[in-house]
């Protein structure tokens, strides 16, 4: 494959993997993320009524919001009780642990950190019979900073050994091998080029220029409860996807104006200005059903205390 036949190829993976803050989740990843914000302090069961019409805020149907229940309850992603005809959900202990993380991941990413120079590598091979082990592995690897540099190497600046480790284990993959190591990233194939840095870049410009009217319109109060539930949950869910798109190295390291520290701070000062709208909204449809559940509603704010504000023009 040819230079720019590789560069379309990257571009086109970055922005699959990064879609426009409209697009929004699907059902099952939406209500994870929703108990995930709302509820993850709360050790409690919650209405399936009370979900269903939260779920009904972002257009999805209630036959559509049973069905993503029902395979979260398959997955073991989530836990059921029955109180006489009325049914209850909260996340399972494990989900709800791994929504802790990878909240934690969100809040630490883009922060500077000291870099040992030290790049984590995965070099696997997963028969055909395994299509979909090899699938959810490489979108795990993805969540935790890898790329491919080639098709079953993977490489990462950020995460560790360990981190590779888990998944492969969890994944029961035994046919790989984890490395530790240094490398110039002046060579003409360093492992920064597992990234496509120009479409990157692009995919960070189109989030600033989506977020920052969003901001302002919220720090001018122009922004109802129910449009902030709406527009909070989608900003999440775009920028969640930057660590697995962005390469995660100091900004030393990456090329002069990198948008990532722009883009973080906007993420963070527009999803805090929305969070008590959006808490707003959630308990007024939580209380037709579970006033308790309503009352323990509580957003969660993502705190950086190296940020940068942003003013909006």
């Amino acid at each position: 494959m040819d230079t720019r036949a590789r560069s379309a190829s990257a571009r086109d993976s970055a922005e699959q993997a990064m879609p426009r803050m409209q697009d929004g989740p699907s059902p099952q990843h939406l209500l994870v993320t929703l108990l995930g914000d709302y509820w993850l302090r709360h050790d409690r069961h919650l209405s399936s009524a009370g979900l269903i019409d939260l779920l009904s805020e972002f257009g999805i149907s209630t036959s559509s919001a049973r069905a993503a229940m029902s395979r979260l309850l398959r997955r073991g992603v989530v836990e059921v009780r029955k109180v006489g005809r009325q049914t209850f959900y909260r996340l399972d202990d494990r989900a709800a642990e791994r929504v802790r993380e990878g909240g934690l991941r969100i809040a630490a990413f883009g922060l500077d950190h000291d870099w040992d120079g030290h790049w984590t590598v995965v070099a696997f091979s997963v028969p055909e019979d395994r299509r979909d082990s090899r699938h959810l592995l490489r979108s795990r690897l993805r969540w935790f900073g890898f790329a491919p540099l080639y098709d079953a190497v993977w490489v990462s600046a950020s995460a560790s050994a360990a981190d590779a480790q888990t998944v492969l284990e969890e994944l029961n993959i035994y046919t790989a091998t984890v490395l530790r190591g240094t490398t110039d990233l002046t060579a003409d194939r360093s492992p920064l080029a597992a990234w496509d840095l120009d479409a990157v870049a692009e995919v960070y410009a189109s989030f600033i220029d989506e977020t920052r009217p969003l901001l302002e319109e919220a720090l001018a109060g122009r922004v109802t409860p129910r449009n902030a539930l709406i527009a909070r949950t989608r900003l999440m869910d775009t920028y969640r996807r930057f660590p697995g798109i962005d390469p995660g190295l100091p900004s030393g390291h990456m090329p002069a104006g990198w948008p990532r520290d722009q883009a973080r701070s906007l993420f963070t000062q527009a999803y805090n200005a929305l969070g008590p709208l959006a808490e707003t909204r959630v308990k007024q449809i939580m209380a037709l059903h579970d006033e308790d559940a309503a009352a323990q509603a509580r957003f969660q704010s993502v705190d950086w205390p190296q940020a940068t504000a942003v003013t909006v023009p």
